[in-house]
């Protein structure tokens, strides 16, 4: 098949190697002329996903893949669409369909009779047959369903293992008819391998929902149910912090019982998909109010944090305090919504001065995000935001005058922090 995938970030570029290691011609499209070049160069142009440098470079030598900044011309000439562009959220909560709204233009000014057109980017539920289509058939002159094949089928992978993802999870499909449903099932089967999964009801694959509207509400109902989920947990560490319990022992003991899967609690929630679907979700459904409590809950925890390192290390006025950890979560370099930024702001409401280090980022690329770069001055205080692999080995070797440690993803060990106030949360 000849593919067309209009996005080449982090999900959009892999999806792009997976497709043309399964032998079909795909063309990336993008508007980053830099990242572009990279691709048809071979070059990754971001850092940490497992296996891509050599995919890509095996797929660009081998001629089944190439980038360029045409989407209308990269449409023209693909039998099938992949869209996998950023969708935003902003600060009420409404989704930007900005950038979404120009690739779905440059594609409709490409599409072509026969052609099956594929949404991965996570959108509110009825966004495809009420947004999409409508505007696909007006750049296009065609009718979904009929003259085009049209689908929603979310992406459900994490940055740095994509293409174990790929393999491990269900395929979900959403048409907007019957016809369109079977042309994404088929899709999908011919570019995508799945492991065994034992556990799962049916076989793993590619599973067809029924509709555009079910795919769409899978996706967001999987992910609100990570941030509710996570938002208990942090309102019993929170409870086990009064009590004087450790919330780890009390968790596992119960996710010993096959009803209970209770998450880990911490310091924040971040990342393209925790924070931001389920703000998608109550845009759909604003009186989901579990959905928008957990919200808060986890929005709130930067700021408990601090609260606990104020309470063990007395006035913060004017103490030099570093997070560490810039990045939403451990091994990627992406700060999305990551908790270092409400962190640093609540120390300073503190009157601390928040200095921040991360093993994956210079101090330029720190200072350039906003965040006060650590150039190794002396801290008193430490608060661990990210859960790098560097931290398990981290101690008072690296940081001698730091007197207290909040420990907000538990990954530090103690025997290297002998001397120094350990605080865990919850306990």
């Amino acid at each position: 098949m000849r593919i067309c995938v209009v996005g080449l970030g982090k999900i959009g570029l892999p999806l792009a190697v997976q497709f043309a290691g399964k032998g079909h011609v795909v063309c990336g499209a993008d508007i980053a002329p830099r990242v572009v070049q990279q691709v048809n160069d071979g070059v990754v142009p971001f850092p940490g996903e497992a296996d891509l440098d050599v995919r890509l470079k095996e797929a660009v030598a081998a001629g089944r893949l190439s980038a360029t900044t045409d989407t209308s011309a990269a449409v023209a000439a693909a039998e099938v669409v992949v869209i996998v562009v950023p969708l935003f959220v902003d600060d009420g909560g409404a989704p930007d369909f900005g950038w979404m709204d120009a690739a779905t233009r440059d594609v409709a000014a490409g599409l072509r009779p026969g052609t099956l057109v594929s949404y991965e980017t996570t959108l509110p539920v009825g966004t495809t047959r009420g947004r999409w289509a409508p505007m696909l058939q007006q750049g296009s002159g065609l009718t979904a369903g009929q003259d085009f094949a049209l689908v929603f089928s979310p992406e459900r992978v994490l940055t740095g293992r994509v293409f174990a993802d790929l393999r491990r999870y269900p395929k979900l499909v959403g048409g907007v008819d019957e016809e369109s449903a079977r042309r994404g099932v088929a899709f999908y089967e011919a570019v995508l391998d799945f492991d065994d999964r034992a556990d799962l009801a049916r076989r793993n694959g590619v599973w067809d929902l029924g509709c555009a509207e079910a795919a769409e509400l899978a996706k967001l109902a999987e992910t609100t149910y990570r941030d509710v989920n996570i938002g208990l947990a942090n309102q019993f560490a929170r409870f086990a912090d009064t009590v004087g319990v450790d919330v780890a022992k009390v968790i596992e003991a119960c996710n010993t019982q096959p009803y209970s899967h209770i998450h880990a609690p911490g310091i924040a929630v971040g990342g393209h998909c925790i924070p931001v679907y389920p703000r998608l979700y109550l845009w759909n459904d604003p009186a989901a109010t579990v959905v928008r409590a957990a919200r808060e809950a986890n929005a709130a925890m930067p700021e408990y944090a601090v609260d606990l390192l104020a309470a063990a290390a007395g006035d913060l006025t004017g103490e030099p305090v570093v997070v560490l950890g810039a990045a939403y979560r451990g091994g990627v370099k992406e700060t999305a919504f990551s908790g270092v930024f409400a962190t640093v702001e609540a120390l300073r409401r503190r009157g601390a001065r928040p200095f921040v280090s991360d093993p994956m980022y210079t101090a330029g690329e720190l200072e350039a995000l906003g965040l006060p770069a650590h150039r190794g001055e002396p801290v008193t205080a430490a608060v661990v935001q990210a859960d790098h692999a560097e931290y398990r080995t981290l101690g008072t070797a690296e940081l001698p005058l730091v007197r207290v440690l909040v420990d907000g993803r538990r990954i530090t060990d103690p025997a290297a922090w002998v001397g120094v106030r350990r605080i865990l949360i919850g306990g």
